[in-house]
């Protein structure tokens, strides 16, 4: 099966050697997003909130390019630098998500690229 790469100048660029998504037949694999402006390269100011909605509109704004919707994922990641964000976190995602929510898993990490405190990754079933 082919690998498609999916790129969207809606979303951060790539900071290394890989893809901002990947589609292999109908599924989409994305890689992990941090708060960064997507005009700016710069990471977003602002509370725990303000950082986890620009993580989930810079994963909406892949997901978009791939022809999706954030209604098709069906498993996300969260990395956290401090699980005392996590209801915090959980909130934000309640607003980019309705039932049936996506699995999930939040994992604490000692660090994140460029000091981001929330980075989320995801997987979606496009039709």
């Amino acid at each position: 099966m082919s690998r498609q790469p999916v790129s969207t100048e809606h979303a951060p660029a790539a900071i290394g050697p890989y893809s901002q998504a990947v589609r292999c037949g109908n599924t989409l694999y994305f890689s992990g997003q941090i708060p960064l402006d997507p005009a700016t390269m710069a990471l977003v100011e602002g509370d725990i909130a303000t950082q986890a909605r620009r993580v989930f509109d810079n994963l909406k704004a892949v997901c978009e390019a791939a022809g999706g919707s954030l209604s098709q994922v069906v498993r996300v990641g969260i990395y956290l630098t401090d699980l005392g964000n996590f209801a915090a976190v959980n909130a934000v995602m309640a607003e980019y998500f309705s039932e049936p929510y996506p699995a999930r898993s939040t994992i604490g990490v000692a660090a994140l690229p460029r000091g981001a405190q929330v980075e989320v990754d995801a997987i979606a079933v496009l039709d």
